[in-house]
């Protein structure tokens, strides 16, 4: 077959990538990346595939805009959750994130370049943040596996968000327990909300928001 037909060809399947990952809200090459950093360390991520754009889009609408201050999102892996943060309104340069892998520290620098990337772990917040933001934050948004972590850490997770934060600023996270709250709520001094199941999220997810009570 000559060359300039295989390149069409090529283009063909290049397209149909492009609108199948378009009309499923994925990108195919983040897939890659998720699963190969899933294989390499399971426990440090939150799932095997990148969170979909309907949770990213539930997660992003907790944020409410008419809060100043930056919004910090905690292991934002491919940015998924971070183009819904963009596209709700919350302006790049607004975002702090902070990623423990550096593959996507690297990725997220190049697609966000005014967002601020911190590679670190996000259970070290106070030594990684303090004294960084400038000023209290908007919100935190977390794409964490913390149900993978002792409640102990979860609770001290929480409180350190809280520290960083405006009053009744919300602490945002996403879980695939259906009856878990990924934060004990009884063992600490906050209120919850949880969202409908997400059904359209691999696996299905809910959405908790926690507010110092």
């Amino acid at each position: 077959m000559p060359l300039p037909a295989i390149q069409a060809i090529e283009k063909q399947i290049e397209k149909r990538i492009r609108l199948f990952e378009q009309k499923n809200g994925i990108r195919l090459d983040d897939e890659v990346r998720f699963i190969k950093s899933w294989i390499e360390k399971p426990l440090s991520m939150g799932a095997i595939m990148a969170s979909s754009r309907m949770l990213g889009r539930a997660m992003a609408r907790c944020v409410d805009l008419d809060i100043p201050g930056p919004v910090i999102e905690l292991g934002p892996g491919t940015g998924v959750v971070t183009q819904a943060l963009v596209e709700h309104g919350v302006g790049p340069e607004r975002l702090v994130l902070v990623e423990f892998n550096p593959s996507f520290c690297r990725l997220l620098r190049k697609r966000y370049p005014q967002a601020t990337v911190i590679q670190g772990d996000a259970y070290r917040m106070n030594h990684l943040l303090g004294g960084r933001l400038g000023e209290p934050a908007a919100a935190v948004v977390s794409g964490l596996p913390l149900l993978t972590q002792p409640a102990k850490r979860r609770l001290r997770l929480i409180n350190e968000a809280f520290g960083l934060m405006m009053p009744n600023a919300p602490f945002i996270q996403f879980t695939y327990a259906m009856v878990t709250a990924p934060i004990p709520c009884r063992r600490v001094d906050v209120t919850a909300e949880r969202s409908k199941v997400i059904w359209q999220n691999v696996p299905p997810a809910r959405v908790w928001t926690y507010r110092q009570g």
